[in-house]
């Protein structure tokens, strides 16, 4: 079985073929986080939503025209990597850019499937060629079978929008966070990043958001190899459950998501779900580290949505309070 689907995009081959090759436009409608390595024969990784990786191979590269790679799923035996094969082609088009996307080497089940997930996200290609912004993807917004790494994958979808929105003006504006402005925190959340996933790698550059996603990515890519039942390197060479470990990653994903979004003005979209699994993990840390990465609890404002509550549990206040 295939699966077909086209779209027409107002823009030009060149930056339509961008949307479907380059990381940072594909975590605008397709990904949450995504690496590739764009040649014949190179790989790539994306999560597409949380929880659900798709990887394979770079079977042929022809820039700005056609794209032909191996597609399947992390973890699934009736469809892993490379077990499909998927060829977007550019073409010029009166309006901008013909966009055809052929999947083959599907059952007739998973060829169901996949029709619905480009659909959904093929619908996000076109607002974001269209507008310039495709908006939350409600498909991240409450991810199923939440654990401390997919949790991560959900928070990192939340801050993504609200990094891409900040301006010049924003970086020298107070955080909810004591003593750090947003350019402050940013540089914070850099170093934070590598060390809670104790990864190194090629330099990061690029936008906020980009050098965030990358180096968020790195950090969870590293949790998906550890086995969340046994422990981890603490302070001072001790060991720690890797479960407590991985959830500070979630956590401060999702705080420093509202602390830009309470310095910048902008709206928070994240869901209760996720909020409350967080909250159930801050439960753990925060008192483990109350009075030194955590302020004192402070009380919520009467009427105070489950992320201003977990943002108070954690000792901080609302930029208007």
């Amino acid at each position: 079985m295939s699966y077909t689907k086209t779209a027409v995009l107002p823009v030009s081959p060149d930056e339509a073929f961008a949307l479907i090759a380059e990381p940072e436009r594909l975590r605008r409608w397709l990904t949450v986080s995504a690496v590739v390595d764009l040649r014949a024969g190179g790989s790539y990784r994306w999560t597409v939503t949380p929880g659900h990786i798709a990887a394979g191979t770079f079977r042929e590269v022809d820039p700005g025209r056609r794209i032909v790679f191996g597609w399947g799923w992390d973890g699934s035996a009736d469809l892993p990597y490379d077990a499909s094969t998927v060829t977007v082609t550019v073409e010029p088009a009166d309006a901008g850019s013909l966009v055809t996307l052929v999947h083959e080497g599907l059952t007739e089940e998973q060829a169901k499937s996949h029709a619905e997930g480009w659909d959904h996200h093929f619908e996000r290609l076109e607002r974001l060629a269209t507008t310039g912004d495709a908006g939350p993807d409600e498909w991240a917004y409450a991810p199923e079978n939440l654990t401390p790494v997919v949790a991560a994958e959900a928070a990192l979808a939340v801050l993504q929008p609200i990094l891409r929105n900040l301006t010049d003006e924003d970086r020298s504006k107070p955080t909810p966070c004591a003593d750090f402005t947003c350019h402050e925190l940013a540089e914070h959340l850099f170093t934070s990043l590598v060390q809670l996933g104790a990864t190194e790698g090629a330099p990061v550059s690029g936008s906020l958001e980009n050098r965030v996603s990358t180096l968020a990515g790195r950090a969870i890519d590293a949790w998906h190899t550890v086995d969340l039942a046994g422990t981890v390197p603490g302070p001072g060479g001790s060991q720690m459950p890797a479960s407590f470990a991985a959830g500070i990653l979630p956590l401060e994903l999702t705080l420093h998501a509202w602390d830009f979004a309470q310095a910048s003005g902008q709206t928070l979209h994240i869901s209760d779900e996720l909020v409350d699994y967080v909250r159930g993990l801050a439960e753990t840390i925060v008192p483990a580290v109350r009075g030194t990465a955590f302020a004192d609890e402070v009380t919520p404002a009467d009427g105070a949505t489950p992320i201003d509550r977990l943002a108070a549990f954690s000792g901080r206040r609302p930029i208007a309070a």
